[in-house]
């Protein structure tokens, strides 16, 4: 019947804007129901949403572009608005060559998405390099592919997360300074999208919000629960969860609509580090990006985690919350319970022994612990939360193990909460450093660093109330020196953007609220920022 329609919808449409030449294109029928509904089938019957208008005048069809160089190896994946039936699935790279532009690759564009990978071997990554994507006779998004900096002492990452549908209007404040302050590379650290269902539309909504901040430098983008339909995940290993909660494990929608997630999001990384698909046939992507003499490794932590659900004692109102502050911690740390997977454990280690001359830093969706005391609402006080990476503690530990045995530091988000925690994992301050980086928007269930007993912790730094060394609800050793409650500037939103000095081994940690102007020099940054700690040698 899908195909029946586009044949009808096309007999009577006039080409233009050369097609007139192209032969009838088969679509590709969606392998799922009722989601993903603004850009596939027939996507231009669809009535007016609130996300984003995908019909868009056809020289304007090329939205973004993403890529990363590793190992000399360029992986460019460009995003496309949806496309009709008649129209060409192929799109151009380009490369400027002295005057003129030399066209280096074509590929296909996949309708499940609507995007289409670029990889371009033995890329000489010692100069900038201007490139185009083309599609049709109009249609291009020119950019900038970064010379490797491994010439500049100081390398700047700039970090987000947490792109709240509750906002929907531009971001150009964020796109204004981060692109002010230059970094070296974006990273998105999950929830680029928070339309469940719909992710090929927030997905562009995204892209068009910060593009102008991706355009010109490498980003590394990485999908959390929220991107591919769920409220938490909890992946063990791709089942299928029994409900959109997934609490007992899993994913809850089809996988070729989590693999068209990741597929958008990822597509663009170095290649992964063991390509293995999980069950479902889901795919991988932890890896690792070397960049100016910083070695970022990328992994996924939620998608080899165990689900709560029917395997440890439910002692809240849900399998994944805790509020009993008098429970024993061990009940729920059982053995079988796994974190990041054997896979990623032995992946993490043996980085760890590489580029040992390398500032080295772990990038991954949310933290290894409870950071936050207070969820959503200021009377919602939830002991330990299953979401965060503070359980399974054994899990949890063996992590930060490895993250500290390779001398590298953690970034993340997830958690509408920006803190600056030193892990303890036998003893306090004997594991990593972590900086959770605050929600782009913080108006949607902001989350609180708020001890009971509003009592800072033992030897605390002093900048802010509550620092100092805290167990968080599953008595994992914390010490926190920095956190930004949504009582503060734009509500908690912003984000973080971390200066790594290779020449003092030392990492800085910025962190800069939504409506700053970082131009004037009225600019602050949250109290508590910025932050620069020695790396060991």
């Amino acid at each position: 019947m899908t195909a029946l329609i586009f044949c009808t919808y096309f007999s009577c449409k006039k080409e233009s804007d050369g097609n007139k030449e192209l032969s009838q294109i088969k679509p590709v029928v969606a392998p799922f129901n009722g989601i993903d509904t603004i850009a596939t089938n027939d996507w231009w019957n669809r009535k007016p949403n609130k996300i984003i208008d995908v019909n868009v005048d056809r020289e304007n069809v090329i939205a973004f572009a993403l890529y990363t160089v590793q190992d000399k190896t360029l992986k460019l994946s460009a995003q496309l608005f949806p496309l009709y039936p008649k129209e060409t699935r192929e799109v151009r790279l380009e490369i400027k060559n002295g005057n003129g532009w030399e066209l280096i690759q074509k590929r296909k564009v996949n309708d499940l998405g609507w995007s289409a990978l670029f990889r371009v071997e033995n890329w000489d990554d010692s100069k900038n390099v201007s490139y185009r994507v083309l599609y049709g006779e109009k249609a291009s998004f020119e950019g900038l592919i970064r010379k490797d900096p491994k010439h500049k002492e100081e390398i700047v990452m700039a970090a987000l997360s947490c792109n709240s549908n509750k906002d929907r209007g531009d971001r150009n404040k964020y796109v204004k300074n981060i692109n002010h302050q230059n970094p070296d590379i974006i990273f998105f650290a999950g929830d680029q999208s928070y339309d469940h269902s719909e992710h090929t539309a927030a997905w562009l909504k995204f892209g068009m919000q910060f593009r102008e901040v991706f355009r010109n430098r490498p980003c590394i983008t990485i999908p959390d629960d929220h991107d591919i339909g769920q409220g938490n995940l909890w992946g063990e290993y791709g089942k299928k969860a029994s409900s959109i909660a997934g609490d007992d494990g899993g994913y809850f929608y089809h996988p070729e609509y989590v693999k068209m997630v990741e597929r958008c999001q990822t597509a663009h990384l170095p290649d992964p580090y063991d390509a293995t698909p999980i069950q479902q046939g889901i795919g991988v992507y932890y890896t690792n990006l070397t960049l100016g003499d910083i070695d970022f490794s990328i992994i996924e932590d939620r998608k080899f985690k165990s689900g709560p659900k029917g395997k440890i004692p439910q002692i809240g109102p849900r399998p994944d919350h805790i509020r009993d502050p008098n429970y024993a911690p061990s009940s729920v740390d059982l053995d079988g319970l796994e974190l990041l997977g054997k896979r990623q454990l032995d992946f993490l280690n043996q980085w760890g022994t590489e580029n040992n001359d390398h500032i080295k830093v772990v990038l991954s969706q949310t933290g290894f612990c409870g950071g936050a005391h207070i969820h959503g609402k200021k009377d919602n006080r939830l002991h330990a939360d299953m979401d965060s990476n503070g359980w399974p503690q054994k899990g949890r530990n063996r992590a930060l193990k490895a993250i500290k045995n390779a001398n590298a530091i953690h970034i993340a988000g997830d958690q509408h909460l920006a803190t600056l925690i030193q892990h303890g994992i036998d003893e306090f301050d004997d594991g990593p450093w972590a900086f959770v980086v605050p929600a782009i928007v913080n108006n949607y269930y902001s989350r609180w660093w708020w001890p009971e007993d509003e009592k800072p912790g033992a030897n605390s730094n002093g900048r802010l109330p509550w620092n100092g060394q805290f167990l968080d609800g599953f008595n994992n050793k914390i010490t926190m020196h920095a956190y930004v409650n949504p009582d503060n500037p734009s509500n908690g939103a912003g984000y973080g953007l971390i200066r790594f000095n290779k020449k003092d081994s030392e990492v800085t940690f910025e962190c800069w609220p939504r409506d700053v102007d970082v131009t004037t020099k009225e600019a602050k940054q949250f109290n508590g920022f910025p932050y620069t700690i020695k790396l060991d040698n």
